[in-house]
């Protein structure tokens, strides 16, 4: 039965963000707004809210950060294993595409955030907390001021680069009023966010049964579940040829993460989110950061049978982890 419950609130976290993703089409097809904004701050945070819910529940509710954690950088990892698959799929169609300048900061700012992350490791310890005193309430780690400073630049230089345009994309009419589009969007939103927080006291009780670790348990029920929606609006704007908008949304959600986790860690009055009382998180971070350098090489060459190496070599860092 608990089983059947994962699967049930999984379909529904994935049906609600396929809706409101649609809704931020519609929008993209009604404004001049550039496809790196819409699909690294607007359609990245939409897709991203499962983590935002999931995390802040298994913080502030169940005490769990090791789970939040898990479920942040297990997120990420499966993202871009999930991206590269869909490049090989779509590999030469998406070498001739012209991406905007600014992912490529982006992934360079995510890079920087994985590196604030692992400093946790030796360097900090247990004294990476900066403010509070005596006050668990206060608590914030370095490694989340670096973060939001990380995300504040993101959102500047997307917001900031007029990118691609999506005139050759192939989407459908848009026939719905500027209003009711928001409307829907909002009502979709609120299905993510229930589904989401049921999600992760389910995931709780499976990692219990099964005898897991919590970052296991979140990289693998919670990283994937949650994954679903930016995997599966990426390979409907791959069908499009949106390149842009299907890149920013994958990278663009990897970044606002590590936002949500430096939320969780601010939120969370029992210390710090960044802990790693769980060696699976750290195998987490090492193979996030590689597959977040293979995929900014990826971006950087030109040639398709450079980004086919090394697309499948962001496929073997998930698989690695799986292993380990």
């Amino acid at each position: 039965m608990l089983y059947l419950i994962y699967i049930v609130t999984v379909v529904a976290v994935v049906w609600f963000s396929i809706l409101a993703s649609r809704y931020i089409d519609m929008i993209d097809r009604s404004t001049r707004l550039s496809g790196a904004f819409l699909g690294g701050v607007l359609l990245s945070a939409i897709t991203s809210l499962p983590e935002l819910f999931t995390s802040i529940s298994a913080t502030v509710l169940i005490d769990n950060p090791s789970l939040c954690i898990g479920n942040i950088l297990g997120s990420n990892l499966f993202n871009f294993g999930m991206l590269a698959v869909v490049i090989l799929f779509f590999l030469r169609s998406f070498s001739r595409a012209s991406l905007a300048v600014s992912h490529r900061y982006v992934m360079l700012f995510l890079m920087m955030m994985y590196l604030a992350t692992a400093l946790n490791w030796k360097v900090m310890g247990d004294d990476n907390i900066i403010l509070g005193g005596d006050n668990p309430w206060l608590y914030v780690s370095i490694t989340s001021i670096i973060v939001v400073i990380l995300y504040g630049l993101s959102v500047r230089f997307l917001a900031g680069d007029n990118g691609s345009s999506n005139e050759e994309a192939d989407g459908e009419e848009v026939t719905l009023s500027l209003r009711a589009i928001v409307v829907r969007f909002v009502l979709a939103s609120i299905g993510i966010i229930v589904a989401s927080i049921i999600l992760t006291y389910v995931t709780d009780d499976i990692a219990t049964e099964l005898n897991l670790g919590s970052g296991l348990a979140g990289a693998l029920f919670l990283g994937v579940a949650t994954s679903l929606p930016e995997v599966t609006s990426t390979i409907s704007l791959f069908r499009m040829r949106n390149f842009d908008i299907a890149f920013g949304n994958i990278a663009g959600s990897n970044v606002f993460n590590f936002f949500v986790l430096a939320i969780a860690d601010i939120l969370y009055s029992g210390g710090s989110v960044y802990h790693f009382d769980d060696e699976k998180v750290i195998y987490l971070t090492v193979f996030g950061m590689a597959s977040s350098a293979l995929i900014y090489l990826m971006i950087r060459v030109r040639s398709a049978w450079m980004k086919a190496l090394l697309a499948i070599g962001t496929v073997a860092c998930y698989l690695a982890f799986l292993m380990l």
